[in-house]
């Protein structure tokens, strides 16, 4: 009886694990939905009880139900192409594409503030761009995106003045939101709705929109709304949850990473050691059975960083002979994306001492008490604790700063930053030491990339970094590929592990096993002027599911 109350406790234990894990939603998860009155959606707002909505073809603003998606209230557009509307706590706005003029070539916006009883226009503002789309009220200003200048513009109900402006984040802005603190706009093309912080014009979080065509976005303190103008949908959709990442997209793989050495002589190569990294599963890869390899590895090694490594020990390779040593892994990857919200960040003396001890280390690749070194931080992070700003604040000016060549050297960081261009290594070098010397433990990650098609081999690889965040852990970032216009551009690395990598290898540099290499690394003694020749390449291979 006893055994049976045991199990019976298990059970439920592990059900309520199950369930609490289902509880759990994601930024961007659709948590109801509803058909639109009508089907050309164009504007949303939130009143604070009810929705609002404005439908181009019909003309109309609709205040609806949140609840049930009923229709409670209809009043006629003040003009004759509503878009945007927000609310300022007692009267509509409605931004209108067209104006006051039912004439196709007029497309002058126009700005209306609206008696939501009555309908009736209580004020007239040009709008500070010609297609301003979605509009947002930000408690003093209101706010709109203009899709064909691809701008967001802050202005004056006053008369209109432009306060402030910023690009867009990506090509083709349309729902605009204020959520008390951070913008939230929509892009039709990409499919994204993201987090913009107001003052900056940075893009902080990234979430997959709810549908197809996200043309309007509204706020209720504290969920989303989004309505669609392609399935004639309003959505509610989840947002600063506390679920830190999603996780899709798994594929199945197998790697063969190839590491051959051929001796072209005269003499002899009279020892070789290959290192090979091994990979480990992480939040964005799951390893299928066991590591296999062509010859036996005489050791398998672990560096000062946790690295594991499997090493191939040669001796008396005579001229034309080649060895060739193999580590085949499969797994399963996923895209990874973490919703990363500054505010729940913690600050740079919540970082647990035993983390700040193994990676806030110096060395002659990072060199962070230079002056450069020391100067940067200074002028980019100044008195700013929150991690989080620090390391974008960090990553921001190196986008900006630097430009990127592959020309086979590696720099260290001071000299990087001077010359003001580097590989995807001096970038993570520059990165590793910036944050470094501003109180982030950093470290990088190597990784072998599906090249273009699924079956494929990779020979140039990449390395990019991790930073430590209070409260999220180890985050990827990668500044290599944050060098973009659009703002979206410029954030997509950050918290983002892609499912075309397999990463192989953490470290602080400078291992015991794989030198300030990744993937692999070899040592070997020679003969006099003998010629030996190293190539390393991974081949991909998609694997189907049974």
């Amino acid at each position: 009886m006893k055994s049976l109350n045991v199990k019976k406790i298990l059970i439920s234990t592990i059900l309520g694990i199950i369930c609490m894990s289902q509880m759990l939603a994601y930024t961007g998860e659709v948590i109801s939905s509803f058909k639109t009155p009508a089907t050309y959606p164009s504007g949303l707002t939130f009143d604070g009880t009810n929705l609002w909505l404005a439908d181009r073809e019909t003309d109309k603003i609709y205040s609806i139900d949140p609840k049930t998606g009923k229709v409670l209230h209809t009043i006629e557009s003040p003009a004759y192409w509503p878009m945007g509307l927000a609310w300022d706590g007692e009267y509509l706005w409605n931004a209108d594409f067209r104006g006051l003029t039912d004439i196709y070539e007029d497309k002058d916006g126009m700005i209306f503030k609206i008696d939501p009883k009555t309908g009736n226009i209580l004020k007239t503002l040009k709008a500070p761009s010609k297609s301003p789309v979605g509009l947002a009220w930000d408690g003093e200003y209101l706010w709109c995106v203009d899709d064909v200048k691809d701008k967001v513009i802050q202005f004056s109900t006053v008369d209109g003045t432009t306060i402030n402006s910023f690009t867009s984040p990506s090509t083709s802005p349309a729902g605009l939101s204020f959520d008390g603190k951070y913008l939230w706009i929509s892009d039709r093309i990409k499919d994204e709705i993201y987090m913009v912080d107001p003052a900056t014009g940075y893009v902080i979080v990234i979430a997959d929109a709810p549908g197809p065509y996200i043309q309007a976005l509204a706020y209720d303190g504290k969920d989303l709304w989004a309505a669609d103008y392609e399935d004639d949908k309003i959505y509610k959709v989840k947002i600063k949850d506390d679920e830190l990442f999603v996780k899709k997209d798994e594929q199945l793989h197998t790697v063969v990473y190839r590491h051959k050495v051929k001796n072209f002589g005269p003499g002899k190569v009279l020892s070789l050691d290959v290192n090979i990294a091994l990979p480990e599963n992480r939040v964005n890869q799951t390893l299928i059975g066991d590591i296999k390899y062509n010859n036996k590895p005489n050791k398998i090694e672990t560096d000062k960083w946790g690295q594991k490594t499997a090493r191939f020990t040669y001796n008396n390779i005579e001229a034309g002979k080649e060895v060739e040593s193999t580590v085949t892994t499969t797994f399963k990857s996923y895209n990874v994306r973490y919703f990363i919200y500054p505010e729940k960040v913690g600050k740079l003396v919540d970082i647990p001492k035993d983390i700040k001890d193994k990676y806030l280390g110096d060395n002659e690749k990072y060199q962070i008490n230079h002056p450069i070194i020391q100067e940067t931080v200074k002028k980019v992070v100044g008195d700013e604790t929150n991690a989080y700003w620090v390391v974008r604040n960090l990553h921001q000016y190196l986008i900006g700063h630097l430009h990127y060549i592959m020309d086979g050297a590696w720099d260290t960081a001071p000299t990087v930053i001077k010359n003001g261009h580097g590989s995807c290594s001096e970038y993570s070098f520059v990165f590793i030491s910036l944050c470094k010397a501003a109180g982030i433990p950093a470290r990088y990650v190597g990784a072998t990339w599906i090249k273009g098609d699924n079956a494929s081999m990779d020979e140039v690889y990449h390395r990019w970094i991790e930073v430590y965040l209070p409260n999220y852990g180890w985050i990827s970032t990668d500044p290599t590929h944050g060098d973009r216009k659009y703002p979206r551009d410029q954030a997509f690395p950050i918290g983002l592990v892609r499912n075309k990598a397999l990463i192989t290898t953490q470290s602080g540099g400078g291992s015991e096993t794989l030198g300030w290499s990744y993937n692999s690394y070899e040592t070997y003694v020679t003969e006099p002027k003998t010629n030996v020749n190293v190539v390393y390449y991974g081949d991909w291979e998609p694997v189907k599911k049974e």
